[in-house]
């Protein structure tokens, strides 16, 4: 069963290490620490995207700057209080840590797939250019009954494909992972630079639940 679920949150990225560790939490007795890994682009841009290691997969004494590396695992979610609600933090939860010569080409060095549930109506729009755009919002199953909750953003084809989906319907999602900075505006004097993170989606159909799997997903919602 635990396999099953798993391989409903598949992640590959594979980029320089631009951080030393940071600690993150501790769970009996394990502790985990965030570390920051630029990941190309197809073009010359890149995505900063934070790995979450456990100290026994990694010495998270070194200092491992500048090297490549490639980290197998999950994308999760939680959700942090703060400024009187809850904001949706994501990482890369990494299983399995390698290094590496050379880097693959860009489209196998961001690699992610996931197979969850609709948890809010679709936000369909047009850019001022025309572009479509929809922005979903995926939950992920985990074992033992908790969930991550993964933004998603189609393009094109996709953007109206998945403009249709309904709360409840199980979808599986092939794409990238992507950063991406913006200005939150505090209060009326101060702003904040910020960084989302989301699923870019190449590829998504709808798969056929269960009614059982469907009505339990209708209650998934972010608290």
């Amino acid at each position: 069963m635990t396999d099953k679920v798993i391989d409903n949150n598949q992640v590959t990225v594979m980029g320089e290490v631009i951080s030393t560790f940071s600690y993150s939490h501790e769970i009996f007795g394990e502790g985990f620490y965030m570390l920051d890994v630029r990941v190309p682009r197809l073009s010359e841009s890149y995505d900063v995207i934070p790995v979450m290691v456990s100290e026994r997969l990694l010495d998270v004494r070194e200092d491992y700057r500048g090297k490549l590396i490639c980290v197998n695992g999950q994308f999760r979610s939680y959700n942090r209080h703060e400024e009187r609600k809850n904001r949706l933090v994501l990482s890369v939860f990494a299983r399995e840590v390698s290094f590496v010569e050379q880097l693959e080409e860009s489209s196998k060095s961001n690699q992610i797939f996931l197979d969850g549930y609709i948890c809010k109506e679709p936000i369909y729009r047009k850019t001022p250019l025309g572009r479509e755009i929809a922005d979903l919002l995926l939950a992920v199953n985990r074992p033992y009954g908790k969930s991550d909750y993964i933004p998603c953003i189609c393009w094109g084809r996709n953007a109206r494909f998945a403009n249709h989906f309904k709360v409840g319907e199980r979808c599986a999602i092939w794409g990238r992972i992507q950063s991406r900075e913006y200005m939150k505006k505090l209060d009326e004097e101060h702003v904040e630079k910020r960084v989302a993170f989301e699923v870019s989606v190449s590829k998504l159909e709808l798969l056929n639940a269960e009614p059982r799997e469907q009505e339990a997903l209708v209650s998934c919602q972010l608290s």
